[in-house]
């Protein structure tokens, strides 16, 4: 299940993924391909009660440092994992909630988006089974439904992405491409995180499976950490197959933790 990677970044004294001191780690997850399998639609992912509890159980053997690092808003996170409050950035770092509960929003001006999104709409018509996820400040168009019309949606926006440039930026994923905040990203995010309790003076460990969690990865690896890519889409220094086995890698990880107190 687990293989280390060469490769990227010139390796930093990092650790073993499988034995990890729950008092000197703390971990970000990604959401959407790491810790749940992908579905057809983002609105058809679910969260299993037993994997909610899975989490919480591993946050309180970090002592509360675990984050998830999501493309989705954390507003949507919320409502996946409820009934859980978790620390979190949403829409790939551009907002925050610390373990504090404080959340951290950069300024923007959305008028421009909102422009966007009526053009978008008119592809939308155009061609059944593009899915436009809205948000609020980025918008993600996926072609998952829709192969056939990747080329022109790359063309829209691309387009888009200069004409708002240099507030937004187009951002690549599996299948789909997104309008999102130029100010931050995930490495952002995990920055931020490390400044604060109990994140602070913790070796990082970043779990994510596409080219998005790149900025994550290299955020860890600043900070001597272990980065951990999901699936076949990206590459790190460890690697584990899916979903699948990011959750057995959890619940192995946190029934270690209890049978050593």
């Amino acid at each position: 299940m687990y293989d280390q990677k060469a490769g990227g970044l010139p390796a930093t004294p990092d650790g073993d993924p499988l034995a990890l001191d729950p008092t000197q780690v703390c971990l970000f997850l990604d959401v959407d391909g790491t810790l749940l399998d992908l579905a057809a639609t983002p609105d058809l992912v679910r969260v299993e009660p037993s994997l909610a509890r899975l989490v919480d159980h591993v946050r309180t053997a970090l002592d509360g440092a675990l984050a998830l690092i999501s493309g989705r808003a954390i507003a949507r996170l919320d409502r996946l994992f409820a009934p859980l409050v978790l620390p979190a950035a949403g829409l790939h770092g551009y907002e925050r909630r610390g373990a504090d509960g404080r959340l951290h929003r950069p300024p923007l001006t959305l008028g421009p988006l909102v422009q966007s999104r009526s053009l978008l709409g008119e592809l939308l018509q155009a061609h059944p089974g593009l899915l436009l996820e809205d948000k609020g400040a980025a918008l993600a168009l996926h072609y998952r439904n829709a192969p056939q019309v990747e080329a022109r949606a790359r063309g829209v926006m691309a387009q888009l992405a200069a004409s708002l440039a240099p507030q937004f930026e187009l951002l690549e994923g599996d299948l789909v491409m997104e309008l999102k905040p130029a100010c931050t990203s995930k490495a952002t995010a995990v920055e931020a995180f490390l400044l604060e309790p109990p994140f602070s003076g913790r070796q990082p460990v970043y779990v994510g499976d596409d080219v998005t969690d790149f900025d994550g990865f290299a955020a860890v690896r600043r900070h001597a950490g272990i980065d951990i890519a999901v699936g076949h889409r990206v590459s790190a220094r460890w690697h584990l197959s899916g979903p699948a086995a990011v959750r057995e890698w959890l619940d192995g990880l946190w029934r270690g933790w209890s049978a050593a107190r």
